[in-house]
């Protein structure tokens, strides 16, 4: 090649390389500003404190060596986040084929072909005859092609800042997962728990219903009450063993329902959880933070975020559609008709030069793609908008639920002492003749009432301390240092 021909494409490839600091069509991403509130509008009523979120391992605050272990094997064989954690492995694997596209294609060929030509060519037949063979030859060639868009209008650059954000946005995705699956662990735990115990108050009810159904049976032998209250004795103890199957079935679900968090087989907990545990207790005080330290936790909103970056940056991909594409192609090689000259300085062939591109009619296709774009990124506005907006509703929200229930909490404790009481006197005054037998039962039934809510109560409170936990958007902070989730965490 000429030192004139060397120096043309000199300039070319520095020219392909500048590019990279011109100027890109389609607008330029700016995060949306958002306006968090000052303050919680709840009262902070149930133990929560405006102390910084401690919410990296909130699980810990229940103090459950169980629920500490069911979280750590959720975290490192649950199928939804291994499927999360694929999705960044996709990501990742599509933000490097962008970026590829900045670099030149070059391909290798090499062929051997016996050809014959034509003996009646218009050029050849005004030449004297020659022998047949000399219309016949082997023909040898190898050699390397190469073609490089020069990104003159910033299409490629958009594509590879779209797809570093859908990058991102798949990591926050997969920390969205993780944190579901820590309240849905949480949630599932403590529901087992709570019908394990409400079992347990079913039971023991059971128990002295039938007592004193046997102590009527014996008055009614003797003479000493109707058949009335037998049967009425009999009522309330068969209801009471109704809901002893349809307890046994909850919790059964609760527990497959955790065996399948676990990526096992539903049945695989049964053993491990068929002993009866008392349901987490919540911690005393609660820290949850300013609002504006929530939309730097929730992942849906990071992700959102992410979201409308790679929408903008897809306007500019389109909008490139618009100019000429510049390319830079070449091809260099040898080609001979005997193996012997194949790589002879006379066998070598190339050519080099640039290359333009410019669609002029598409009906259309183009700016109807922008306007798609457009639209796209609207929409992905508005989901931003939205997923901030529902993050600080789902705050507020669990913040009233877990400081209400508290209160409630006090009042079915109070009324479990009250129907214990009722009940004593009820079992004393009808011993003596003082009272209808309908007044025990009654009272029996108001205390196994009052005893189940209370239970349902104290699981309430745990699960709305898990949802608020989970609405603050903690939990993927300690387990995302796993090296299994810290694999897709880095964008590369």
């Amino acid at each position: 090649m000429k030192p004139n021909h060397l120096s043309t494409v000199a300039v070319l490839a520095l020219m392909a390389g500048g590019c990279a600091n011109l100027p890109s069509v389609g607008p330029d991403y700016h995060k949306p500003e958002t306006k968090a509130p000052t303050h919680w509008s709840e009262p902070l009523a149930g133990g929560e404190t405006n102390s910084a979120a401690a919410t990296a391992a909130w699980w810990k605050n229940f103090h459950d060596a169980e629920l500490d272990s069911l979280i750590e094997r959720a975290a490192s064989s649950n199928l939804d986040l291994r499927i999360a954690q694929a999705r960044v492995r996709e990501a990742r694997a599509h933000y490097r084929m962008t970026a590829a596209n900045f670099w030149p294609t070059v391909d290798a060929a090499g062929s051997y072909a016996r050809q014959r030509q034509s003996e009646n060519q218009p050029v050849l037949n005004s030449f004297p005859s020659l022998p047949s063979s000399a219309y016949e030859n082997d023909v040898y060639q190898a050699g390397f092609d190469a073609s490089w868009e020069i990104d003159v209008f910033g299409g490629t650059r958009r594509a590879t800042e779209s797809a570093k954000a859908q990058v991102a946005a798949a990591q926050f995705g997969e920390r969205e997962v993780l944190v579901t699956l820590l309240g849905e662990v949480a949630r599932n735990y403590v529901e087992a728990r709570g019908y394990q115990r409400r079992l347990e108050i079913a039971r023991d009810n059971i128990r002295a219903q039938e007592q004193s159904l046997a102590i009527v049976q014996n008055r009614f032998t003797n003479g000493l009450t109707s058949d009335l209250d037998v049967q009425q004795a009999s009522t309330v103890l068969a209801s009471t063993r109704a809901v002893v199957p349809a307890l046994e079935t909850a919790l059964a679900a609760s527990i497959h329902r955790l065996g399948v968090l676990l990526g096992q087989t539903p049945e695989s907990l049964d053993t491990e959880l068929a002993t009866v545990a008392p349901i987490p207790a919540a911690p005393p005080v609660v820290p949850v933070g300013l609002p504006s330290e929530l939309l730097l936790r929730r992942p849906d909103v990071a992700l959102a975020e992410r979201q409308l970056a790679a929408a903008t940056a897809n306007i500019g991909v389109a909008k490139a559609d618009l100019f000429p594409k510049f390319y830079l192609t070449g091809i260099a090689g040898f080609e001979g008709t005997s193996a012997d000259d194949w790589f002879k300085s006379g066998s070598q062939f190339w050519s080099v030069g640039p290359a333009v591109q410019w669609r002029i009619f598409d009906a259309g296709r183009i700016r109807a793609n922008i306007k798609v774009q457009n639209a796209r990124q609207e929409q992905a506005l508005a989901n931003y908008e939205n997923t901030t907006l529902l993050a600080f509703e789902d705050v507020e929200n669990a913040l009233t639920a877990y400081a209400k229930e508290q209160i409630r909490r006090q009042q079915l404790a109070a009324a479990v002492t009250s129907s214990e009481e009722s009940l004593r006197l009820a079992n004393q005054l009808y011993a003596n003749g003082l009272s209808n037998f309908i007044n025990v039962l009654d009272a029996e039934r108001s205390l196994y009432q009052a005893q189940d809510e209370l239970v349902q109560s104290d699981r309430t409170i745990s699960a709305n301390l898990i949802a608020l936990y989970k609405s603050l958007g903690g939990g993927w902070e300690t387990l995302d240092r796993q090296p299994q989730l810290a694999q897709a965490t880095t964008v590369k």
